[in-house]
């Protein structure tokens, strides 16, 4: 059918109101999604991911490894790469990362939008659903946007590894769509394989969007796919070479740190059947978003006998996509998507660390939202407006719910356990979100369940010793790190708490050598330097105490405490030139550090007898403690001395 002019500007107004409401539709749902703080992983992969500091040199910020930021962002360098400008434009200001990862879900569904729209004016469905492009399209983007399961990709802000990849695949796909038939094909295509690049270096689950390419061609385009092949051969040859980043960005991740994998410590059968719970629990939230889970933990299932039925149906769903990809082709895309986009990460290959995840249906929800979109306005027609309308409307106010429990790391990590009561990694993580409120009680509660459901696991040992400690429990705690030790005798942080322990119980014999021991594990620690020190100090051996705390001061040049720590050893030495070298850096770095000035005034008055000198400090001592005698008496003198 020919548009006439007026048409044409009657669709495109169409195209740009719709996606207005849809941008509109998504702000109210996100609205109250800006200021949640970092939670789990968040915190490796930002907080504590130095790689992200700067963005130079680039090859830092696009090599993290699992040290600096973590198992979410290695191997996965776009990803990082935004942390780091979101970094760099409003650092630790949680703010700004959500709003980007709104800002890539509000493209996504814009994208989506346009994927249906033109997908139904291709020649395989154009005659039964043309008139209807905008109408459907728009109501699978809105549904998909708003549906309260994209939470876990949008408002758990390092999940944008999973949005970003979404953005990738579906424009991806939005740029092949546009390049057929297109005058200018080749920036079309070109565009496509630069999107599906960026993809490969966002998340793993890219890799299966040069396949899905493949079978769209087939399905909506070329009708085979001899067809697809013939007419486009080069386009899907240098859509497969993207292989190749995703191949190298995957094997320097080393397994992501064997927790992903045929290496991982979940086996291959266990795993294959979690999945089968955690397929039908997905298509469940999908038609029945409750309850949502934030963090499912790391249990598996052993036994068949378990998800038989699951198994079974997924059996059944699979052969019925791959009997209509032969049969019925369009529905058959629509099943491979969702099994496809699926099979990376919930099929049989391990990922140790998740089991099951909501994040996960970013895109596979693309698939169920289809199919009841069509069969609203298969049954409804054009009165299917209304029943979507109504259904956006629930999904949205259900996803602005769902994004308060994301307001607080206790509210978040409650409600987990709330649905998940035997999570472990939920304990403790509600143990460290008390503890990092004050709540101590609440925080060891937490914390000892956890070591109660698994005692194996060292971190809530550890950080029980931490509340321990913090509640005036010194013993407890250092059985608590004893434990840990235990456990794995490599754990650096309970070394040196230990450490500190032993030093305030008057043992700094024993002290030193936990100190030691936590160098040995890292020694870039300056932290680590400085323990040892002070134990090396109160035993009398004050060469030894001294090369402790130059390490400190060199790993942590900001450390004015080192600086006052090696003064004073130096003077058990009798090296007072260098003790006062030590003093006036100490004084430098930190101007309000009482001890060295006093240190520093006191030699300057009695052993170097420059008693001027000795006064400008003493005056600065006053004023800060006038109620010191000792001081007030030595100004006294400095004054006197130096008239």
């Amino acid at each position: 059918m020919t548009q006439t002019p007026l048409t044409s500007f009657t669709r495109r107004r169409g195209v740009w109101l719709g996606a207005a409401a849809l941008l509109l539709a998504m702000g109210l749902a996100y609205l109250n999604s800006f200021h949640g703080p970092f939670v789990f992983d968040d915190l490796p992969a930002i907080v504590h991911n130095p790689s992200i500091r700067s963005l130079w040199p680039l090859s830092g910020v696009l090599a993290p490894d699992l040290v600096d930021g973590g198992v979410t962002v290695s191997g996965r360098p776009f990803v990082n790469l935004s942390l780091a400008l979101n970094h760099a434009i409003g650092g630790e200001s949680v703010v700004g990362y959500h709003v980007v990862n709104f800002l890539i879900h509000a493209a996504s569904g814009l994208l989506l939008f346009g994927v249906v729209r033109r997908s139904l004016l291709q020649p395989a469905l154009a005659p039964r659903w043309g008139e209807q492009a905008l109408a459907v399209g728009l109501s699978v983007a809105a549904l998909w946007a708003l549906h309260p399961l994209q939470t876990a990709a949008v408002t758990y802000i390092v999940q944008r590894a999973e949005a970003m990849m979404g953005l990738c695949f579906l424009l991806t796909l939005y740029a092949f769509i546009r390049s057929v038939g297109a005058t200018r094909s080749l920036g079309w295509q070109a565009l496509s394989v630069v999107a599906c690049l960026a993809g490969m270096a966002c998340k793993e689950v890219m890799g299966v969007a040069p396949v899905m390419i493949f079978l769209y061609d087939r399905t909506f385009v070329a009708g085979s796919f001899r067809g697809a092949w013939q007419a486009r051969r080069n386009y899907h040859l240098l859509l497969g070479s993207t292989w190749l980043l995703l191949a190298w960005l995957v094997a320097g991740t080393g397994g992501r740190g064997s927790t992903a994998g045929f290496g991982a410590e979940v086996t291959l059968v266990s795993y294959a059947f979690t999945q089968c719970e955690a397929i039908i629990r997905y298509l469940k939230l999908a038609i029945w978003p409750s309850p949502l889970v934030f963090d499912y933990g790391t249990a598996t299932l052993d036994s068949l006998a378990s998800v038989w039925w699951q198994a079974l149906l997924i059996v059944g769903l699979v052969a019925a996509a791959g009997l209509a990809l032969v049969h019925r082709p369009v529905a058959g895309f629509v099943g491979a998507w969702f099994f496809v986009l699926l099979a990376p990460s919930s099929s049989f290959v391990p990922v140790a660390t998740q089991t099951m995840a909501e994040h996960r249906m970013y895109l596979a929800l693309l698939a169920p939202v289809i199919l009841l979109v069509f069969g609203l306005h298969r049954l409804l027609g054009r009165r299917a407006w209304v029943a979507v309308g109504l259904l956006a409307s629930l999904l949205g106010a259900l996803t602005h719910a769902r994004n308060a429990d994301y307001a607080t790391a206790q509210g978040l990590w409650a409600d987990t356990l709330a649905k998940r009561p035997d999570n472990v990694r939920a304990h403790h993580n509600l143990g460290l979100a008390e503890l990092a409120a004050g709540r101590l009680s609440e925080a060891e509660k937490h914390l000892r369940t956890a070591v109660e459901l698994d005692p194996s696991a060292p971190e809530p040992h550890y950080n029980l010793g931490v509340v321990l400690a913090r509640s005036g429990r010194p013993q407890e705690a250092m059985a608590a790190y004893r434990e840990v030790l235990r456990l794995g005798p490599d754990h650096a942080e309970s070394h040196r708490n230990l450490g500190d322990l032993l030093m305030e119980s008057g043992r700094p014999g024993e002290a030193l050598a936990e100190f030691v021991n936590a160098i040995r594990i890292r020694p870039g620690a300056g932290e680590f330097h400085f323990g040892a020190g002070n134990a090396a100090a109160a035993l009398g051996r004050f060469e030894t105490a001294a090369g402790y705390f130059r390490d400190a001061a060199r790993l942590q040049p900001a450390n004015a405490e080192a600086r006052n720590n090696l003064g004073n050893v130096l003077l058990e030495l009798d090296r007072l030139a260098e003790a006062m070298g030590e003093f006036e850096t100490a004084v430098r770095l930190q101007p309000d550090y009482f001890e060295p000035r006093r240190t520093l005034a006191l030699l300057l008055l009695l052993h170097l007898n420059r008693p001027a000198d000795a006064r400008t400090h003493l005056e600065i001592l006053a004023r800060a403690r006038p109620a010191d005698r000792e001081i007030a008496e030595a100004l006294a003198r400095a004054r006197a001395a130096s008239r």
